[in-house]
């Protein structure tokens, strides 16, 4: 990682006023944090401006989280209320929904931007997020969404690094992509459904698995933890198959394969 390149584009960026996608992760937390930084060192920083998200295909506690991470930074922080059940094409949840949501979403975040008088917009976006089936990539370029972190071939191993070092309390947070990404390609989005797996996935943290992904297939949840952790989660079955029942799941399967990042993907 080249420091130096980074805190000089950052420096550059926080002499105006931005408005950045925050979801509270690390990625945007570690930019959020260097670009409030960087404008409080400038005799004439810019205003930065969090922007979150408050959608439906994603769990309240990611919003508290947001919250708490953009007062540790001093942001001028935003909540932009979105309901995705009004997009007709994301509902039917085709392979390239990522693409349809974000051109959705970050439509919304350059007009709430322009009204503030903000002509440079950005995500957190790394590196390596640029090596995977990220079909949302497409929509931030076609709407001029910078990603600095990925300019710079910052990884996700050195956004962690960093996070460490700027005391930022998300910097172990696990990744935590919207819960469309917990079912198949073209089933439909199901927001009744969606609260059921973030209440299964919730049960699962608390039980000690901090790493979960609870992927519905009809009537079967089929559960991913670490590889590590199989024979752990193996040992807690009944438990856990009761709750997913009261849940409304019929059958709770265990993963051989353990926990990876888009799973629903390997089709693609």
């Amino acid at each position: 990682m080249n420091q130096h390149s980074l805190m000089r584009e950052i420096e550059k960026i926080a002499g105006q006023d931005v408005c950045l996608a925050f979801s509270g992760g690390v990625d945007s937390s570690v930019l959020l944090k260097l670009l409030c930084d960087a404008s409080g060192r400038l005799k004439h920083g810019g205003r930065i401006y969090a922007v979150t998200f408050q959608t439906r295909l994603h769990p309240p506690a990611d919003m508290e989280i947001a919250e708490r991470v953009a007062a540790e930074t001093g942001a001028v922080h935003r909540i932009l209320p979105v309901d995705e059940s009004e997009n007709e094409e994301l509902l039917d949840n085709p392979v390239n929904r990522c693409y349809l949501c974000k051109k959705y979403l970050f439509g919304r975040l350059i007009s709430y931007g322009r009204d503030m008088g903000v002509s440079l917009f950005l995500d957190g976006t790394n590196a390596d997020d640029l090596k995977v089936y990220r079909p949302g990539l497409k929509a931030l370029k076609e709407l001029g969404i910078r990603s600095p972190l990925a300019e710079l071939g910052i990884t996700k191993t050195d956004v962690r690094r960093l996070a460490g070092e700027l005391g930022l309390s998300v910097a172990s947070r696990p990744s935590a992509p919207c819960l469309a990404t917990r079912i198949p390609y073209g089933t439909r989005l199901d927001f009744e459904l969606f609260e059921r797996i973030d209440q299964a996935e919730t049960f699962l943290k608390e039980l000690g698995y901090p790493v979960v992904r609870v992927r519905v297939h009809g009537e079967i949840a089929r559960l991913e933890v670490p590889a590590d952790r199989l024979s752990d989660l193996a040992a807690d079955g009944g438990t856990v198959a009761e709750k997913l029942k009261e849940l409304g799941f019929s059958y709770a399967a265990l993963d051989l394969e353990g926990f990876r990042s888009g799973s629903m993907d390997i089709h693609i």
